[in-house]
């Protein structure tokens, strides 16, 4: 048996940019990716604090430094610019790895810098 937890959380992301000419995705900064620890291609789920609209996509990594977080394609329908963020992704643990893990976790503020 597997259980689904928590791995990587990115909470209060600002969302800097929306395009709807794109094919999809969710470009995340790479230094804040890395600090999570979500690579590129990797499912998530957002939930959109501003509407309440929860999604499912794939990171694209930005630029180190940027600050970026973009909806891209559909997903820049869901949300806009100064939207707040919550950014998860969630692994698949053996009961035994469940029990010693622990998620990474960063709570940024309104211009995507770790408060902690």
């Amino acid at each position: 048996m597997l259980i689904a937890l928590l791995k990587s959380k990115l909470h209060k992301a600002t969302v800097t940019a929306a395009s709807v000419d794109y094919e999809g995705s969710l470009t995340i900064a790479g230094d804040l990716a890395d600090l999570v620890g979500l690579r590129a291609y990797e499912r998530i789920l957002i939930g959109n604090m501003a509407n309440g609209e929860r999604f499912e996509t794939y990171v694209i990594r930005g630029a180190e430094g940027s600050g970026a977080i973009e909806l891209n394609g559909a997903t820049a329908l869901l949300g806009k610019p100064g939207d707040r963020l919550t950014i998860m992704s969630y692994a698949q643990l053996t009961p035994e790895e469940a029990a010693a893990h622990k998620p990474r976790v960063a709570l940024l503020d309104e211009k995507n810098r770790v408060v902690r």
